[in-house]
């Protein structure tokens, strides 16, 4: 049986929850945290752009650190999440 890819499923208006590995090296600069390799944030690209482009609905789920269970915000996903902005031109 072969396996099957993305390429070979239909995600028109489904949901498709997505566990990526964006633990990324980040490091503060003038106050804010900034990422210092985007390498695994660029290595999900084409993975993303075809799920979004056979019309699914993508749902990102991934963690950064290991805060153990406390709100750390240098551990914040955001400059994560607002640098795939950057590079796929739609908001996250």
């Amino acid at each position: 049986m072969a396996k099957l890819t993305v390429n070979d499923l239909d995600m028109q208006g489904k949901r498709v929850f997505t566990r990526v590995d964006y633990n990324v090296p980040m490091a503060e600069q003038d106050g804010a945290m900034v990422i210092n390799d985007d390498t695994r944030i660029r290595a999900t690209l084409p993975t993303l752009k075809t799920m979004i482009d056979k019309g699914a609905k993508v749902i990102l789920t991934a963690h950064l650190g290991r805060p153990k269970g406390e709100r750390v915000p240098a551990m914040s996903l955001r400059p994560v999440a607002d640098k795939l902005a950057e590079l796929i031109g739609q908001p996250v």
